[in-house]
């Protein structure tokens, strides 16, 4: 294997400066054509020698490093005339050190005539006598630099740094357009499994609401992302029987998700094993302290609904209270409730009881509803919440959910919620 990277040969003497202007122009052209930038960067290398001379080049990027004491290092991305040794070509410098880490640190190109005469220079080479150094500048932040070196004295001139700025300036745009597409691209497969998750999730969900003689009963999420991490679920139990539940998992997103589905799933488990809802919350709450973060957990209650006595066992782990509604206007949060799930190993959760009267209504929600805010950082409130579900409690309870949810958006003055907003309506009629 040769010893040295192949050098790039000397500017023909014959090229006029209308030659090399034409010459820049296509490099220019092929540079704005392409998004590789190694495909570049080697193509601006190689062209270079028809017009600077030099006996040895590199371009240069800034990476951030794992050391504290030294945060930046040059990451060399096309090299020419070098001795292949890593020392050389990964140059171990700090920021403000070499002519390569000064330019870098001020954004000034320099030219050094004598680089024996320039306590400056860092001695890549023993046959160096002169260097040019600019820098690579993107959106007034220097992301690099280009080095020229030669085994001549005084080699380089203001016109010669002239042509190599115009070059830095293309590469600087090459360099901007790769990163922009490879974020495009990075911004598409999040998407796609974005997409993915936010399908399995609404396959979690009920696919219709649960029909009862006595009981009139709806339920729906409004999601503020593609992925929510609200989350509610009914399973029944008999005939006359059902499990209830709402949830919320801190945050947004998939990993909100991801807790509102291992929640469903512990549920629908301890449903088939018959646990009281206290004795459930407790056995999911340990699960998840095992598993999760320490700034990871779900409010959530959980209760089960029988028709044929009108009565709702529930429990309530860290969650918006439950607001009830009497036909005569009266009403009031039910606010009992134990530490949400996932904070505090062996917990402990009690359970409370509710019987519906004729016409009695409940409302299980989650703070993305009353927590809504409009411009004034006003929040909705849970006495405007109250309010709004008394002027429709007439209505069937899927369509009290659109009442009080186009209550909210008007008071808001936006389409979406800034959180996830569920609401679980339960109506005794």
């Amino acid at each position: 294997m040769n010893d040295q990277i192949e050098q790039s040969s000397a500017p023909d003497p014959k090229l006029s400066t209308e030659d090399k202007l034409r010459l820049l122009l296509d490099i220019t052209k092929k540079i704005s054509s392409s998004i590789d930038i190694e495909e570049v960067l080697n193509l601006v290398m190689d062209t270079l020698g028809s017009l600077l001379p030099y006996d040895a080049a590199g371009i240069y990027l800034i990476e951030h490093s794992s050391d504290e004491g030294n945060p930046y290092i040059f990451k060399s991305k096309v090299i020419r005339g070098y001795e292949i040794s890593f020392a050389l070509v990964e140059p171990k410098l700090r920021m403000g050190e070499g002519l390569l880490g000064r330019v870098a640190q001020t954004g000034e190109a320099i030219i050094s005539p004598d680089v024996s005469h320039d306590k400056r220079y860092f001695a890549a080479r023993k046959r160096t006598r002169s260097e040019m150094v600019a820098p690579i500048i993107s959106n007034d932040r220097v992301i690099g630099a280009f080095d020229l070196e030669s085994d001549d004295l005084n080699a380089y001139s203001d016109d010669d740094l002239s042509v190599l700025q115009l070059l830095t300036s293309q590469v600087a745009i090459i360099i901007e357009k790769e990163r922009l597409h490879e974020q495009v691209v990075e911004k598409k497969r999040i998407e796609a499994q974005i997409e993915i998750a936010r399908q399995v999730q609404l396959e979690l969900l009920p696919d219709h609401d649960p029909q009862f003689d006595d009981f009139d009963i709806s339920a729906y999420i409004f999601p503020a992302e593609e992925v929510s991490g609200d989350y509610y679920d009914w399973v029944r139990i008999f005939d006359d029987q059902i499990g209830i539940t709402v949830a919320d998992a801190v945050g947004k997103g998939i990993p909100a998700a991801l807790l509102t589905a291992f929640l469903r799933a512990s549920i629908r488990a301890g449903v088939q094993t018959g646990y009281a809802s206290h004795i459930l919350l407790s056995k999911i709450n340990n699960l998840l302290s095992d598993s999760i973060e320490d700034n990871q957990f779900v409010t959530a209650i959980y209760g089960i609904l029988d028709t044929t006595n009108r009565t709702f066992v529930f429990s309530n782990a860290g969650h918006n209270p439950p607001l009830l509604i009497k036909p005569d206007g009266e009403y009031r949060f039910i606010e009992y409730g134990d530490t949400p799930l996932g904070m505090f190993m062996d917990a402990r959760y009690h359970q409370h009881f509710i019987r519906f009267e004729k016409g009695q209504v409940m409302v299980l929600y989650t703070d993305g509803i009353t927590e809504a805010a409009n411009d004034a950082d006003e929040e909705y409130g849970t006495e405007r919440f109250a309010k709004r579900v008394l002027e429709c409690i007439d209505l069937p309870a899927k369509e009290m959910i659109d009442f009080i949810r186009k209550g909210v958006a008007d008071f808001t003055e936006r389409k979406f919620l800034d959180d996830d907003g569920t609401l679980f309506i339960v109506k005794a009629v």
